[in-house]
């Protein structure tokens, strides 16, 4: 219901559109295939799911380019899975040489490091649409944005809290319980209507970029609960303080997350730091391929809510630099103590002038009973995408 609430405001935000802009459009038509390895551990689960995703955008300037509006939506129509939609942008900003202001549903990304990004806090996670948590959910919000010589400084407000979504329960990659919303637990007791805020300084020095954040509001992480023979959400108020670091020195790329975090009865301190190194042009064919490692720690130790307690990641990097953009990222996350390894592959190549033809898989290697990714070691997989861009 909640989809479907979300897709008819979409709609009818196209239809309030000047048809100046709705002459404009551009996006991309996608079907993607998802194939697991394993026959499912549950009867109502498959072996091979099948989706297509619409994602139109568009972007408009006027007023001498001090005006903008930008809109995008996201639609998927499942294989006995739950379709999705959400508005992912439909905001206005407002921009002098020295500040901007902008207002309506945004996403906004803070990081750097390639495994994980701790300090990205703003904008809720999608695990329906992907299972690295790189897919997010558009957040309301008012954002302020002061550009100095000193750095750039952006407030926000934002408004309406959004709760995480999980993978149905006839899906893969699913929790070992179903996880339900209905209902969620909130510290606040305005719940999902509670405001947050936050704010985030970034500047630059030489090669040196770095960014200093807090965030005060609703966790977009929850904690668990046992409901029934289900997961209930809790979601907490936090404050949490972040730190990003890039330093570019020749072939080398230095980065650093680090956050301090209070809430949710108690504090912690996490980082992922590593560094990418490049081989650029190698034997003058055009190739560059990156090695990237990284180190996760979590003070939390075992009780985490996230696999990346100790772990290292270690990945190539290939990028062709061909006509067709070809790409790909081969990592594996290794946990420090012994508990498995998490095998992944991202690979992507243009075909055409608007086609494009996407390749993710992940393998899980076993882990003990208890651990974090325990409830994996059955999904490993190979996904698909072919989409059309226009």
């Amino acid at each position: 219901m909640k989809g479907q609430k979300t897709l008819s405001i979409s709609l009818c935000a196209l239809f309030l559109l000047p048809t100046t802009l709705i002459a404009e459009w551009s996006g991309n038509i996608s079907s993607r295939v998802s194939v697991y390895k394993n026959e499912a551990l549950l009867d109502n689960q498959k072996r091979v799911y099948s989706s297509l995703a619409l994602q139109p955008a568009y972007s408009k300037t006027w007023d001498n380019d001090r005006q903008l509006f930008d809109l995008e939506l996201f639609v998927r129509a499942n294989d006995r899975v739950s379709n999705t939609a959400d508005i992912r942008e439909l905001s206005w900003a407002y921009s002098e040489r020295e500040w901007e202001f902008r207002a309506g549903i945004r996403k906004v990304f803070w990081g750097v490091t390639e495994s994980q990004h701790l300090v990205d806090i703003i904008n809720q996670t999608d695990f329906r649409e992907s299972f690295d948590g790189e897919a997010k959910l558009g957040q309301p919000m008012l954002n302020l944005v002061i550009i100095q010589n000193w750095g750039t400084l952006d407030l926000f407000v934002l408004t309406g809290f959004r709760e995480r979504k999980y993978p149905d329960d006839n899906a893969r990659l699913r929790f070992p319980l179903p996880v339900t919303d209905d209902p969620a637990k909130f510290e606040s007791d305005a719940e999902e209507k509670n405001i947050d805020y936050a704010l985030r300084w970034s500047h630059y020095l030489g090669n040196w970029d770095f960014a200093l954040s807090h965030f005060y509001g609703t966790n977009r992480e929850p904690r668990f609960q046992k409901y029934g023979n289900q997961f209930m959400p809790m979601y907490d108020i936090i404050n949490q303080t972040g730190v990003e670091v890039q330093a570019t020195i020749e072939n080398w790329l230095w980065k650093l997350e680090a956050i301090h975090r209070d809430g949710a009865g108690s504090r912690y301190f996490a980082s992922t730091s590593g560094f990418e190194y490049t081989f650029f042009d190698i034997d003058s064919s055009g190739v560059d391929v990156g090695i990237v490692a990284e180190y996760s720690y979590d003070e939390r130790g075992k009780r985490a809510t996230t696999p990346f307690q100790n772990d290292t990641m270690l990945g190539i990097r290939l990028a062709l630099n061909d006509e067709q953009s070809t790409e790909a990222l081969i990592g594996a996350i290794v946990d420090n103590g012994g508990e498995g390894v998490i095998l992944s592959l991202e690979a992507s190549r243009r075909i055409g002038h608007s086609f494009k033809l996407t390749i993710n898989g992940y393998l899980f290697t076993e882990s003990s009973p208890g651990e974090f990714m325990y409830a994996y070691s059955n999904e490993d997989f190979v996904e698909v995408e072919f989409g059309y861009y226009f």
